[in-house]
Parts: C-alpha cells; sequence; structure tokens
C-alpha cells in the first residue's frame, strides 16, 4: 500500500514519531501489526505466550478461591457471625471493582506489561501480609488490597489477544480455563492438608508463591506490539514482530511497519462514543450479570450441600446427638471442612472445564453473541431446576451443569470484549467491564446466603431472570467480532 507523501509528513509532524523521520520512496511497500500479526502465524512464540500468559489465570484463581476455604478457619478463630464472613469476599471484589478501572486506564496509557508486572508483585505482597493480620479488620483490607492487584492480570489476556492471529483467537483463549480450574483445583487440595495441619496462615503464604515465580518468566514475553505502534514506538513494535517471526521460523511481510500513532489512547469518554455507546452498555449489563451468576453458583453450592433448602423445606438439619462440642453450639457456626466438603468443591470446580469444547465450537462456528446467548439462557434454565425435588446426586449434577455453564458465559465475553475494542481503549474496556463485574460478584453473596434461606424459589428466580436479561442482551449486541481483525483506533 502506497503512501501519500504530504499526508504522511503530516501524520508524523502531528505524532511526532521519532523513530521514522523520512517517508518511504513513493512505491514502497507498508504493513501494519495486524497484517505482520497474521503473516508470522501461529508459533513457538505463542505456545510459550499461551503457558505464561495463561499460568495468570491459575494466580488469579488461587487468590479468589483462597477465601473459599479459609473462611471457616478466621470463622472460628475470631468468633465471625455470617455477616462478617461474607463482608470479606465483598471487600475483596470491592478493590478489584476500584482498581479494574485505574489499572485499565494506566495500561493503554503506559503499557500492559508494565501493569500486568506491579499488579503481581502488589498482588504477592499484600496476601503475604495477609498472613501476619492480627485482627478481622486488617484481615478484611488486606485482602481487599489483593483484589485490587489481582484485577490488574487481566492485562495477560489481553497481551495473548492481541498477538494471536485471528483465526486462532477462538480456540486459544477459551483454552486458558484449564489454568483457571488448576488453580482452583491446587488452591482446594493445599486446604485439604494444610489447613488441618499447620493452618490457614500457611496456606496464604504457600499459595503466594506461585504468583512470585511467575513474575521471574515475564521477561520471556515482551510489551504488545500493538500497544508500542499505538504510541508511536515502531521501532519497539518491529524489533517484536521480527522476534516473533525469528522463533516461529517464519518470513516477516515485505516493506516498511507503517502505522500511525494515537495521541487519544485510554480515556474513558471513549467507551461512551457513539460508535461504542450501545456496546458498552450491554458489554456493562453481561458481565455483571454473569459475575452475579457465577458466585452465586458457586456460593449457593456451599448453602445447598450445607443446609436443608431443597424441595420447599424450611427445617433445618438435624443435629448429631453425639457432637456436643463446644464449635457445634458456637452461635457462628463454626464448623471446619471435613474430607467431603473438598471432595464436593472438587467434583463441582471440574464441573467448569465440561462444556470447554462444545463452547470452543459455539463461539467459532455460531459467533461470540449467538453463543453468549444460547449458554446464558440455558444458565438460566438451569436455575430454576434446583428447586425441583431431587436427589442428592442428582442436586450435585445440577450444580455440576451450572458451574459448566456460568465458566463457559465468562469464556466467551472475555473474548468478545477484547475483540470488539480497538487497541487506544482495549485494556480500559476490560477494566471498566471487570469492574464492574465485580459489582454482580459482591452482591451474589447476600443472594445466596441471605435471600435464598428466606426464600429458596425466590432466589433462583432472581438469577434465572438476570441471566435472562444477559441472554437478552448478548443476541442483540450490535458488534459480532467472530473473524473480525482487531481494530487498532476509533
Amino acid at each position: 500500500m502506497a503512501t501519500a507523501p504530504k499526508e504522511a509528513e503530516n501524520a508524523i509532524g502531528l505524532e511526532e514519531i521519532h523513530t521514522e523521520k523520512q517517508e518511504p520512496p513513493k512505491g514502497q511497500k507498508t504493513f501494519t501489526v495486524e497484517e505482520a500479526v497474521e503473516t508470522i502465524g501461529f508459533g513457538k512464540f505463542h505456545i510459550a505466550l499461551f503457558l505464561i500468559m495463561g499460568s495468570t489465570g491459575v494466580v488469579e484463581a488461587m487468590e479468589i478461591m483462597l477465601i473459599a476455604v479459609v473462611s471457616p478457619l478466621i470463622r472460628c478463630e475470631w468468633q465471625l457471625p455470617d455477616w462478617q464472613v461474607a463482608l470479606v469476599t465483598t471487600m475483596v471484589f470491592f478493590g478489584y471493582m476500584v482498581f479494574s478501572i485505574v489499572l485499565g486506564l494506566l495500561a493503554d496509557r503506559y503499557g500492559r506489561w508494565k501493569i500486568l508486572l506491579l499488579s503481581f508483585l502488589w498482588a504477592a505482597y499484600f496476601s503475604l501480609l495477609t498472613s501476619f493480620a492480627p485482627s478481622y479488620v486488617w484481615f478484611v483490607f488486606l485482602r481487599a488490597m489483593v483484589g485490587g492487584g489481582v484485577s490488574g492480570h487481566a492485562q495477560g489476556l489481553i497481551i495473548k489477544t492481541e498477538f494471536l492471529p485471528t483465526k486462532y483467537r477462538g480456540y486459544m483463549l477459551p483454552l486458558s480455563q484449564v489454568f483457571w480450574l488448576a488453580g482452583s483445583l491446587l488452591i482446594i487440595g493445599l486446604a485439604s492438608v494444610v489447613n488441618p495441619t499447620i493452618g490457614w496462615r500457611w496456606l496464604i503464604r504457600i499459595a503466594s508463591i506461585p504468583g512470585i515465580l511467575l513474575v521471574l518468566v515475564f521477561k520471556f514475553i515482551p510489551e504488545s506490539a500493538r500497544y508500542n505502534v499505538s504510541t508511536g514506538n515502531v521501532a519497539a513494535a518491529l524489533a517484536t514482530l521480527r522476534r516473533i517471526a525469528k522463533m516461529n521460523r517464519a518470513a516477516m511481510p515485505e516493506g516498511v511497519l507503517r502505522e500511525p500513532a494515537k495521541e487519544r489512547r485510554g480515556r474513558f469518554k471513549d467507551l461512551l462514543h457513539p460508535r461504542y455507546l450501545r456496546t458498552t452498555l450491554q458489554i456493562w449489563i453481561i458481565w455483571l450479570g454473569i459475575a452475579f451468576a457465577y458466585y452465586g453458583v458457586i456460593l449457593a453450592s456451599a448453602e445447598l450441600l450445607e443446609r436443608d433448602l431443597i424441595c420447599g423445606s424450611a427445617a433445618p438439619p438435624e443435629q448429631d446427638p453425639s457432637d456436643d462440642s463446644e464449635e457445634s453450639r458456637s452461635p457462628c457456626h463454626c464448623h471446619l471442612f471435613g474430607p467431603a466438603a473438598y471432595q464436593t468443591m472438587i467434583i463441582s470446580t471440574v464441573g467448569e472445564i465440561a462444556l470447554n469444547p462444545l463452547n470452543i465450537l459455539g463461539i467459532n462456528f455460531l459467533g461470540r453473541r449467538l453463543s453468549l446467548c444460547i449458554t446464558m439462557g440455558c444458565t438460566a434454565l438451569f436455575f430454576l431446576l434446583l428447586n425441583i425435588c431431587t436427589s442428592s446426586t442428582g442436586m450435585i449434577g445440577f450444580l455440576f451443569m451450572l458451574r459448566a455453564l456460568v465458566s463457559a458465559n465468562f469464556n466467551t465475553i472475555y473474548i468478545y470484549t477484547a475483540e470488539v475494542y480497538p487497541t487506544t481503549m482495549r485494556a480500559l474496556g476490560m477494566g471498566t467491564s471487570g469492574s464492574l463485574c465485580r459489582v454482580g460478584a459482591m452482591v451474589a453473596p447476600f443472594i445466596s446466603q441471605v435471600l435464598m434461606s428466606a426464600s429458596f424459589i425466590g432466589a433462583l428466580c432472581l438469577f434465572s431472570s438476570v441471566c435472562v436479561v444477559c441472554a437478552i442482551s448478548a443476541f442483540t449486541l450490535p458488534i459480532e467480532t467472530k473473524g473480525r481483525a482487531l481494530q487498532v483506533c476509533i
């Protein structure tokens, strides 16, 4: 593609691209980052990228799921009532919500890699401090700070998205769910061994190790070439692309890398630009609803398995007459997890990957919008099916399918959000969406643990209704990103 010398000279003068002071001769070939990524194709670099950036999901899952396996112990240690236990989870997501927007804004301005590194160091530091918390108040504050650090882990997904060729995004990004599953199973397995022996404080310290180790291999992954070229750092972008081509044993496109820098980056009002206003609002609704359903399922699972809330019974579970310990009489319901509880958690967690193959097929053949609409609709249906009077095995089966469906919902909306926004505001778009996501997560405990005890069918109908709204929003999204190149600017 030839560039008009006069227009290019003006563009360079305005954008102050110091790395290229002269225009290529008229008729010389040029290429963009998008064209380079597609030409280089998939190879060894992308496998390393998938393993390293995907592993951020392991760390994130361990930090988020940590509260679920530590809550019974801090309840007993500090004699906490239900609302104080629930407040811990709420404050973790509050920290996540606040910092999602801030870190997304900073990532669009200063780079994805820098913010990812900062977020890992931040989360590891405050997680370690949590293990020394002298009181409940300090524990809540420090876990909220951990949530703030974990919110920056989304930059790993953005880096993967911006380096993957178009036809591979729909396959590789959903496979990242394997890392979340691995992190969840790892923390549950560790908890079953560490909690009964050396205690929850050592569990937190051990859980911090993977995040610290992962920081050491971040140097093998470069800053996003799309981000570099959007800031005018064409030389760095070109060096990165050449490195990828060398690792993949592929040829670079012919010509000169040519893509004007964008001064307008990471502005919140761009999300509300007329071109993206409707998309942004609907994405926010979907993210909020998906998180509400996802964490609602996790918390409802514990409620359903520990209390007699099925078949319309409001009676409390029968107390074992032989269990006359101080803990059994505690007004704070101090009951530690036993082997059966950990086994149930593992079974339900494995459900998160059960529909992954079908989810990948749906994303790539039906498209992002229709696939998300179908899985959200099925989620609404299975919430209502929980009201059916069935055996414990049947109920666990319904919960297993719900975990699979809500996980598929997250897979699809992550991909869609990363693809629909241009490079200049992609991190901010993910950050604001993640922030709204945590609002849903903050509300879920009060529905699953409070409303469900008062009105079982009422809570299920609320979860189902929210999922129906999300399904409609997904179906009516104005932009389909299947097979579409990543956009550079508005």
